[in-house]
């Protein structure tokens, strides 16, 4: 959780970054959108080697390489001058990035059955309104306060200190992080074969795939993409332009504005664990995964309507942030379902990478709309309107009896 806050402090910053550097640079909301779904074609394109490469090489080395590159490449961002460099370094960022996420689901499935694993994924996945909680006010106080000290902007200082974490937490995932339950020096050898044991009699239902073709030929791997896709449009085009938006609710100054975006992130923090819990202890996937995402698609329309209203634009981005945010870890308890091992590292690999292409189109439409009509009204009408389709897809495509277990 703490290697997931840091990636994606380093992975959104750039919504706060926006608010000085697209004035200091020039550049339009279109520009922005598409630098920063630049970010998912690198992430695309290295996810399922980068996840294979973690099954064979062990999760330590590879999430500590993962996780120094990208504090390396997001610090260089304060020296993007042109869009091209901003693309660029995007671009770059995501493929330093490739395989983190999907690597740690699949690390999960080393040491939780799958009844314990709806709370396990939402406990990682609080890392993303975890980090708006702490990047927002943090991210705008920095901003605020190194603005033009060594000469540099305040978004730049954003970009070199918030890279540094990440390096840090590199270093000590690769002196820490157990591959997995065998290399655990923490358990004694019995409690080592009970979870084994456990986690042998979960996974023997599963059907094994004779290769990677035939993992991704697989129809319900296709089908959980397709849901994804629609999760992850949500999930980024709340993120990616959260700032604004409470900005557009009538909140100024980049202090203020981080603080009143950890609101939404902090209601979305516990919703998570509600969600998760609440999901294992009924052996219930569907409705809770599809439920989450048409509490989002609502409060993101709602927030769209109530403009600059601040109280009831606040109100209605929380309550999106509730839904947006727990339909992710409820939704990686689907695929996990039905994949494992190297099956599983391809597979959720797959959906990850293939999904997270909404996050270069979110972005992008939101801020291609914006420009188009000088609000964030209608971006926010169009994610919504996919949620609630995703949404309607788990509940017509998605057998009860291959995830509710």
């Amino acid at each position: 959780m703490l290697c997931y806050v840091v990636a994606y402090l380093d992975r959104v910053n750039v919504g706060f970054a926006r608010l000085q550097m697209l004035g200091d640079l020039g550049f339009s909301d279109t520009v922005y959108g598409f630098g920063a779904g630049m970010f998912f074609i690198g992430y695309f394109t290295f996810e399922v080697p980068s996840n294979i490469i973690l099954h064979r090489v062990g999760a330590r080395t590879w999430i500590a390489r993962i996780m120094i590159t990208w504090g390396i490449v997001s610090a260089l961002f304060m020296f993007i001058r042109s869009p091209m460099s901003f693309y660029v370094l995007r671009f770059v960022l995501g493929v330093a990035e490739a395989g983190f996420f999907p690597g740690i689901i699949l690390y999960l499935t080393y040491w939780f059955p799958s009844d314990r694993r709806g709370r396990m994924i939402s406990m990682f996945m609080m890392a993303i309104p975890l980090s708006g909680i702490l990047g927002g006010p943090l991210s705008g106080w920095i901003m605020a306060t190194f603005s033009g000290i060594g000469g540099l902007a305040g978004w730049q200082w954003l970009f070199l200190l918030e890279a540094a974490p990440a390096v840090i937490v590199g270093v000590v995932v690769l002196l820490y992080l157990d591959n997995g339950i065998r290399s655990a020096r923490w358990l004694t050898p019995a409690e080592k074969e009970l979870l084994e044991r456990n986690l042998a009699e979960d996974n023997a239902h599963i059907e094994p795939h004779g290769s990677l073709g035939a993992v991704l030929a697989d129809p319900r791997v296709a089908l959980m993409c397709v849901i994804y896709f629609t999760i992850v449009m949500g999930q980024y085009g709340l993120t990616f332009w959260m700032p604004t938006l409470v900005q557009a609710a009538g909140i100024s100054g980049t202090l203020k504005i981080g603080l009143f975006t950890a609101i939404p992130y902090g209601a979305g923090a516990i919703a998570m664990i509600f969600f998760g819990r609440s999901a294992d202890r009924r052996r219930e996937r569907r409705w809770h995964a599809a439920g989450s995402m048409l509490i989002g698609a609502v409060g993101m329309t709602m927030s769209a309507i109530a403009g600059t209203n601040t109280a009831v634009a606040i109100a209605c981005l929380t309550i999106a942030s509730t839904g947006v945010f727990s339909c992710a870890p409820l939704f990686w308890s689907l695929p996990t379902a039905f994949l494992s091992g190297a099956a599983a590292a391809a597979g959720i690999a797959a959906i990850n990478s293939i999904g997270n292409l909404a996050g270069f189109v979110s972005p992008y439409v939101v801020g291609w709309l914006k420009d188009l009509t000088h609000s964030t009204q209608a971006g926010m009408y169009a994610v919504s309107a996919v949620l609630a389709a995703g949404a309607i897809v788990i509940l017509v495509f998605v057998p009860a009896r291959l995830v509710n277990r």
